[in-house]
């Protein structure tokens, strides 16, 4: 009977150990959590957490993420979407709730997804059946290079502009509250 006490006692410490281990490495890794919100006139928001990696002078678009194909917008796990407002992402209407987000970057014009499963890893990308909305970003150039990625929110109003910053690109959309 000691034996198995002993055996469990060394199991859960073990499990406790990793657990601990497991939670300081997520706050040390290359490509750190952070997070952006915009908040609306009635107090209702909507909030993305993702992990922002750094460009390292890598060649990012076209390049590290390759055009024409779906991104996890980030890294790590997939960046949430989570809004407690019914929303219109660039003319697509997402209801109140948990979405994960990902993006189609091209030189010209970005996709953005809008995807009803959440909780998963990043990539690789198996999800287009949970899909919610495709929406078109437009697409510019940053004045400098961005070497951290950088999702943001410009507020006009009632309504919210979502930009992602990276290397030398800036793809946004519009996001309003629907009443």
């Amino acid at each position: 009977m000691r034996t198995r006490t002993a055996v469990f006692t060394c199991v859960i410490f073990t499990v406790v150990a990793f657990a601990v281990a497991f939670a300081q490495d997520n706050s040390k890794r290359p490509s750190p959590a952070a997070s952006t919100s915009c908040k609306f006139s009635d107090g209702k928001t909507v909030t993305i957490n993702y992990s922002s990696p750094r460009a390292k002078g890598r060649k990012i678009f076209g390049g590290l993420v390759p055009y024409g194909e779906v991104w996890r917008t980030g890294a790590n796990e997939a960046t949430t979407f989570v809004t407690d407002a019914n929303l219109s992402v660039g003319g697509k209407d997402v209801p109140a709730g948990s979405y994960t987000i990902f993006t189609v970057p091209n030189q010209d014009k970005w996709t953005l997804i809008v995807n009803k499963k959440t909780g998963e890893w990043g990539i690789p990308y198996k999800y287009e059946g949970d899909e919610l909305a495709r929406a078109d970003m437009t697409v510019s150039s940053t004045p400098s290079p961005v070497e951290n990625f950088t999702i943001g929110f410009d507020q006009k109003g009632d309504a919210c502009t979502l930009h992602m910053d990276w290397e030398n690109t800036r793809a946004w959309i519009d996001v309003k509250e629907k009443m």
